[in-house]
């Protein structure tokens, strides 16, 4: 099941943390993420998925800032989420897709116990201009039956920032 906006409000401080909360971003069933003002950018055109990939930082100005097509940005939240005995899920809100903007393409699916803030995997479909502070995507939140182990990550749990892909640490397994 899904929560509902006000079960949202409900379980803020409890089992939902959401740093900083704006009740304006509520939905009916979900509550609007915002856009930080960093994004980062991969050096290099081709990717290796056995290394770190370096990243180049690019704060984005007052007047925005024009993506391009076919390259990947990575963006983050501004807000710091914690989710305890649910499942938070990351979409983008409608009125961006229809501007042609992806905001994750593989990683809407969080973890029950994920601590931190949401990187988004931005596409853009045709240049458009982004603005830091901007209502970019929408985190919804499902119950979870059975037991579960929280999620412990040495990659991503606990964030500080933008986080670029870590899957080189799989290969040391």
């Amino acid at each position: 099941m899904i929560l509902s906006g006000r079960e949202i409000e409900n379980r803020l401080g409890k089992s939902i943390i959401i740093e900083p909360y704006d009740k304006k971003n509520i939905n009916p069933n979900s509550y609007n993420l915002t856009l930080s003002s960093e994004i980062l950018v991969y050096k290099k055109k081709e990717l290796d998925m056995k290394v770190p990939n370096e990243v180049d930082k690019i704060i984005i100005p007052e007047e925005g800032m024009v993506l391009e097509t076919g390259k990947l940005y990575l963006g983050r939240t501004r807000e710091y989420t914690e989710t305890y005995n649910l499942v938070p899920m990351l979409e983008g809100r409608s009125s961006v897709g229809r501007l042609g903007l992806f905001v994750h393409i593989t990683a809407g699916f969080g973890d029950v116990g994920f601590k931190g803030f949401w990187t988004l995997e931005m596409i853009a479909v045709q240049p458009i201009r982004i603005y830091a502070g901007v209502g970019i995507c929408q985190i919804f939140y499902h119950t979870i039956e059975g037991q579960y182990d929280e999620y412990k990550s040495n990659k991503y749990q606990s964030n500080e920032g933008i986080q670029p892909s870590m899957l080189y640490k799989d290969f040391d397994k």
